[in-house]
């Protein structure tokens, strides 16, 4: 529920990615359950683990840091549990989320993936780390599950909730919805890489701004919060007397990441097209340009997102 849809181009639909290529090996030991959502089987919509693989090295280094001493403060040795964090990944697809936060945070830790897509949880659950910060065991278990049903018992005993690019694709409902669910387990959050509507490329171009606006409007297509999510989300849960605090974590690619600069564009531009059919002969164009650009390394792109970290009233604080 965070990637790029199968029949759409990869665009700005940030991933949770961090490193090059997925940290840990496929088949390599580890704690591994598996566990269906006892629903009746449906089609699931299937992101690329290849373009999940290739952004995961830009979105490792737009994360913010600042958040992580506060959830640190927040989440160390929670009191009266002897068995570590338990921390669920939402919308994880291959897991990269946890690649990038498990060897940030000390203490053993039990990590709980939830995607829709099953495919996307195996290779998640394959390529999860192993240890935390200080060394200590990380195990993990999969949840196919969609966050339209998450509740407060879909959180029960969680010691922090995490997504990545997630917030832009979904609705308000749905926004409401993960802010009363962590509300009511008394968890944190740290929901990062969500659009803001702002792409930033040089050398500019007279039609950067239409390829933007268009490429944004697509976004809140179908009631999604896209650009706007942060926001939206903030105000959730604010709403239930969390503290919230947003971070820059900006994409900003250069020759180094031509390969995911020219995907990017692709899905970019197709989706601006896709919103706005009367722009396509000059997006073909304008398309062709920056592809010849990128090969030549001589683009650079800033893609803003933001990082959200919800310190939500621990279960049973006093209001």
């Amino acid at each position: 529920m965070t990637r790029p849809r199968p029949d759409d181009a990869p665009g700005d639909r940030p991933g949770d990615q961090p490193g090059d290529r997925p940290a840990g090996r496929v088949g390599a030991s580890g704690t591994v359950r598996l566990r269906g959502s006892g629903e009746a089987a449906v089609r699931v919509p299937r992101y690329a683990p290849e373009w999940l693989r290739l952004r995961e090295g830009a979105d490792a280094r737009a994360r913010a840091r600042d958040p992580l001493g506060p959830l640190r403060a927040r989440v160390s040795m929670p009191p009266g549990r002897a068995d570590g964090l338990v921390v669920h990944d939402l919308g994880c697809g291959t897991g990269s989320m946890g690649r990038w936060l498990a060897p940030l945070l000390d203490g053993p830790q039990h990590w709980v993936l939830h995607d829709r897509d099953p495919y996307l949880l195996h290779f998640a659950a394959a390529a999860s780390p192993r240890s935390a910060a200080d060394g200590s065991r990380v195990t993990v278990e999969t949840r196919r599950s969609d966050i339209a049903h998450l509740t407060p018992d879909s959180l029960a005993g969680a010691s922090l909730v995490t997504a990545s690019a997630l917030l832009d694709v979904l609705t308000a409902d749905e926004a409401g919805t993960l802010a009363a669910a962590c509300a009511g387990a008394g968890c944190p959050a740290l929901l990062t890489l969500s659009v803001t509507g702002r792409v930033e490329l040089g050398p500019s171009h007279p039609l950067d701004g239409e390829i933007t606006e268009a490429f944004n409007d697509h976004q809140r297509r179908s009631g999604l919060l896209g650009p706007d999510a942060v926001a939206v989300v903030a105000e959730a849960f604010a709403g239930h007397g969390a503290t919230v605090r947003t971070h820059p974590s900006p994409w900003r690619l250069g020759p180094g990441e031509a390969a995911l600069t020219a995907q990017w564009l692709r899905g970019w531009v197709g989706a601006a097209v896709e919103q706005r059919p009367a722009l396509r002969e000059r997006a073909d164009r304008y398309l062709t340009e920056r592809l010849a650009a990128c090969a030549a390394g001589e683009l650079r792109v800033v893609v803003r997102h933001s990082d959200l970290l919800a310190l939500c009233r621990p279960t049973g604080a006093a209001s």
